[in-house]
C-alpha cells in the first residue's frame, strides 16, 4: 500500500511497488483510463486493459455516464467479476481514472482502488511497460442500482443554492472560475454558452491536491487546503468542473482520504450550468 499519509480509507490508493507485486495476480485487475486516448497503445502497465472515455464510459447519445448494461458488458469483456480489485490509473494524474472510480462506484463496485501518483509516475520511475493489449476469459459482470448518494444533479443544486450547510468546489482553474475562460487553457474553448462559476462556490483547483510527482498529498496538508476555503466535513459538499471528471479526483480525495461524509459529483458541471437559460451565474 501507499507510504501512510494519515488517510480516512488508505486502502483505497495502491502505490507502484503493490502494482508490481500483484502483475500476476489473477483477482485484480489494471485499468489505464487517459485523456489522450491514445496514450495506452503508446506503452502501459503489462496486463492493463485501456478504456476510452470517450467511447466507453459514456452514453453516446445522452450526456451521461454509461448506462448499467453498457457497464455490465464492458467489465465482462475484460474479465473483471464482482469480486474483483480494480486498480484504475491514468494520465493527467488520474483524471479520467477517477472519474472511472465514481463510475464504478456509482454502480456498486465493491474494491476499486486508484494508482497513486497514475502514468507519469510510472513512467517517471521507468518500470516496465508493453505494447501488448492483453485479453482475458469473459465473465458476467453484475452493477448494481446507481447510487444517487454520490451524484448531484442540477435541479439539486438550483434548490440548495445558499442554503446553510451546503457549499460547492468548483475545481477548475482560476481563469476558468472568473470566467475568462470557458475550458482549461490548452483545450478548444467549448462547453458552455457562458463563462463563470456558480454563485457561492469555492474555487480550489484539482491539482492543489497532488505533489509535483502526482501523488497525493498527506491528510493534513489537504485538510489544510480544503478547509482554508470553508470546504469542510460537517458540509454537504458538491464538486464540479467543467464535464465532470477533475470534479471526480476532488471527490475522491474529500470522500476517501479526508473521509467526508456528504460529498457528491455533479458531473453535469459547467458545461452543462452554463448553458442553463436562467440559471444564475457569478464572475
Amino acid at each position: 500500500m501507499s507510504e501512510n499519509k494519515g488517510y480516512v480509507h488508505p486502502e483505497v490508493l495502491v502505490d507502484a511497488d503493490w502494482v508490481q507485486a500483484h502483475l500476476n495476480d489473477p483477482n485484480v485487475r489494471l485499468i489505464e483510463v487517459d485523456v489522450d486516448t491514445k496514450s495506452y497503445e503508446q506503452g502501459h502497465i503489462p496486463g492493463a486493459v485501456g478504456f476510452n472515455w470517450q467511447k466507453e464510459l459514456q452514453d453516446q447519445v445522452v450526456r451521461s455516464p454509461l448506462d448499467k448494461a453498457h457497464l455490465e458488458e464492458l467489465l465482462s469483456s475484460a474479465g473483471v467479476n464482482n469480486d474483483t480489485t480494480v486498480v484504475l490509473y491514468g494520465d493527467n494524474n488520474n483524471w479520467f481514472a477517477a472519474w472511472a472510480l465514481w463510475i464504478l462506484k456509482y454502480y456498486g463496485h465493491n474494491d476499486v482502488r486508484l494508482l497513486d501518483g497514475g502514468r507519469v509516475k510510472w513512467l517517471a520511475d521507468k518500470r516496465e511497460i508493453s505494447t501488448e493489449a492483453p485479453s482475458y476469459a469473459r465473465t458476467s459482470y453484475k452493477a448494481g442500482e446507481p447510487n444517487d448518494d454520490i451524484r448531484a444533479f442540477r435541479d439539486q443544486i438550483l434548490s440548495t443554492l445558499g442554503k446553510e450547510g451546503f457549499t460547492l468546489v468548483d475545481v477548475r482553474s482560476p481563469a476558468e472560475f472568473s470566467g475568462e475562460l470557458l475550458a482549461p487553457a490548452n483545450l478548444p474553448q467549448e462547453g458552455a454558452q457562458r463563462g463563470g462559476h456558480i454563485p457561492g462556490a469555492a474555487n480550489v483547483p484539482w491539482a492543489s491536491a497532488v505533489r509535483e510527482d502526482g501523488t497525493f498529498k498527506s491528510a493534513d496538508e489537504l485538510h489544510a487546503i480544503y478547509g482554508g476555503k470553508g470546504v469542510t466535513a460537517d458540509k454537504d459538499v458538491v464538486a464540479y468542473c467543467r464535464i465532470g471528471e477533475r470534479s471526480s479526483h476532488t471527490w475522491f480525495v474529500l470522500n476517501y482520504l479526508l473521509g467526508y461524509n456528504n460529498v457528491r459529483n455533479y458531473d453535469g458541471s459547467w458545461t452543462e450550468w452554463g448553458s442553463l437559460i436562467g440559471a444564475p451565474i457569478e464572475r
